[in-house]
């Protein structure tokens, strides 16, 4: 995700000038091709990312269409005050690109874990959240948001997260993407989970459930139609995310469920608890302890499948 999102900055900046980036001192091996292309339009402001921030801010209000970038909670949470007041109260064009996201740097401790940052964003005024699923919806989420006014957060992946579109799909901010139908249940993911969320809709299907996988790669705004049309059509609904299960992805849809006057369907999130995590080790590894590999998914699902098995009986 990350090599597709310099990359595809690189080929945009190429065709406009007003494209800027602006790093906290790191990504080194990474966003060198922008830094040796646009040198004048690179700027590593430090280990100090709220002067990030307060720069951005500035430069948007000049016209300049910003992205900052850092790992994961550094260009969030630890300047959110400067997030709020700089770039959301003025609603300028300042696009905040986290890599990592969730537990990307796993065996760095919660110091580099960003388990509430969608939360946090999806709170902010003017600000659109987006969690691509893939390198195909990180290329074209970047050129959505540059194209569109206002702030923006881009929440990305960094374990080498494979290709799932093998074909041209459309996209478009606020509209999720069918990935799988299935009229039995309804997987709605976001981030770099939808590999797992695959491979256990094939698990499920080997059972005789087939699966309907949504990629809700817009948290806000979020595109509530598709959730409400599972709730009609499928039996159950599952929220999966690299976050945690409070104010990310699965409190979104349980909002949309809430305030629905006709959908009534068993709901489910899984997701990381609310706490702060004591485990260390790799990514993958912490997948597994928090049970979002396709098996801890599948063994997550079981009391609320018994239950729909069991009323169909």
């Amino acid at each position: 995700m990350r090599s597709t999102f310099v990359r595809t900055l690189v080929d945009m900046a190429s065709r406009d000038e007003k494209i800027n980036l602006v790093v906290g001192d790191l990504g080194f091996g990474v966003v060198e091709p922008f830094a040796e292309a646009y040198p004048e339009r690179f700027l590593n402001a430090g280990v100090a990312e709220q002067n990030m921030t307060g720069i951005a801010a500035g430069m948007a209000l000049c016209g300049k269409t910003v992205f900052t970038y850092s790992i994961a909670n550094f260009p969030t949470l630890r300047c959110l005050e400067q997030i709020r007041n700089d770039i959301c109260y003025h609603n300028v064009s300042v696009k905040i690109v986290s890599v990592g996201g969730g537990l990307g740097y796993g065996s760095l401790g919660v110091s580099h874990h960003a388990t509430e940052d969608i939360a946090v964003m999806r709170a902010l005024p003017n600000m659109t959240v987006v969690s691509p699923c893939d390198p195909v919806e990180v290329e074209l989420a970047t050129r959505a948001l540059a194209a569109q006014p206002g702030p923006g957060y881009l929440r990305l992946g960094r374990s080498g997260e494979p290709t799932i579109h093998r074909e041209d799909i459309s996209f478009t901010i606020g509209k999720a993407i069918t990935v799988r139908d299935g009229e039995d249940v309804c997987f709605i993911t976001t981030g770099g989970l939808l590999p797992n969320v695959m491979r256990t809709a094939e698990l499920l299907s080997d059972q005789g459930i087939e699966v309907r996988v949504l990629s809700m790669h817009t948290i806000k705004p979020l595109d509530e139609d598709p959730i409400l049309a599972a709730a009609r059509e499928t039996h159950a609904i599952f929220s999966v995310e690299e976050h945690s299960i409070l104010g990310g992805l699965g409190s979104a849809v349980a909002e949309v469920l809430a305030e629905s006057t006709g959908a009534r369907v068993p709901f489910k999130r899984l997701g990381l608890p609310p706490t702060f995590t004591c485990q260390v080790g790799s990514h993958d590894y912490l997948l597994a302890k928090y049970s979002l590999s396709p098996e801890g998914i599948l063994a997550s699902l079981e009391p609320v499948l018994e239950i729909l098995q069991g009323a169909d009986r």
